[in-house]
């Protein structure tokens, strides 16, 4: 078996540290934009028990401004490069397909696209033409007064029916876009976008209830909790006001999905902002 269909087909849970080189990110920005501070926090990571480490050199956050392609591919190869030689299994968070080229040729093994295919319409083609893994995110667009000008956070937080069905059937749309621009259905992760045109706890926690629809889809299901605005809120409502960064990882770190074992050597919690990637089947 491959690296890629061990971490692909794996029957247990595994953790991603998520590395923001960004001015701007909602938790951490300008932390990390130092190529030597960005390889050091990945290590810490690694050595705190993330399976991945995400690099991402472009927030997403409501009101971010979008960095240039050279930015991006400055800071996102750098980075891969130093991890990959330390023995990272490297996800790179982009929705251009250029930075994907360009870290797929450093030896990435993972992209990670949050507009699942929508932004960029050669992304998922670069993704078919290696063997690499591609996480499709459910995706509605921009969030409030991101990218200079996108539609109001308000006006793509709406579901007609109920937002699991909804999420659900808007994401294997994208699936199956991908798919037809060749990437392979042994190659793809879904995540349904936990905050992305899901502002509120009644948004997220339906589909963390109901993520057994999604593993029934056959894909392995990524989960990005930890930070989010909506773990924040249930803080407050359970009574604890104006929770840190460390009270939403703890919190989100006690959210495993349902039918996974936990894989990782350690989930000390700490500025890993780790998600969750999650088996496609019961064990």
């Amino acid at each position: 078996m491959t690296e890629l269909q061990r971490l692909h087909d794996t029957d247990c849970t595994l953790l991603m540290g998520v590395l923001n080189i960004t001015e701007d990110s909602f938790s951490d920005g300008g932390l990390w934009l130092d190529p030597g501070k960005a390889r050091d926090h990945g290590d810490d990571m690694l050595h705190a028990g993330a399976d991945i480490i995400d690099i991402g050199a472009e927030s997403t956050r409501p009101g971010a401004k979008r960095v240039s392609e050279k930015d991006e591919l400055d800071r996102v190869t750098g980075a891969a490069k130093a991890l990959i030689a330390h023995g990272a299994v490297v996800s790179i968070d982009t929705t251009r397909s250029a930075v994907a080229q360009a870290a797929l040729d450093e030896g990435a093994q993972i992209i990670n696209d949050v507009s699942g295919g929508r932004m960029d319409r050669d992304l998922p083609h670069v993704v078919a033409d290696h063997d690499c893994l591609y996480i499709v995110q459910h995706w509605r667009g921009w969030l409030a007064g991101s990218k200079g000008g996108a539609a109001p956070d308000a006006d793509t937080s709406h579901y007609e029916h109920d937002v699991l069905k909804d999420v659900y059937d808007e994401l294997m749309s994208q699936v199956d876009a991908v798919l037809k621009a060749g990437v392979a259905p042994e190659r793809v992760i879904i995540d349904p976008g936990l905050g992305f045109s899901k502002p509120g706890i009644e948004h997220n926690l339906p589909l963390l209830v109901g993520l057994d629809l999604f593993k029934r889809s056959g894909y392995p299901v990524l989960i990005g909790a930890s930070r989010k605005r909506f773990v924040s809120a249930a803080l407050n409502d359970a009574g604890i006001g104006e929770p840190t960064m460390d009270d939403r990882d703890n919190h989100a770190l006690t959210m495993p999905p349902p039918h996974c074992r936990p894989c990782a050597r350690n989930t000390a919690p700490g500025r890993s902002a780790c998600m969750t990637c999650a088996a496609a089947a019961p064990p």
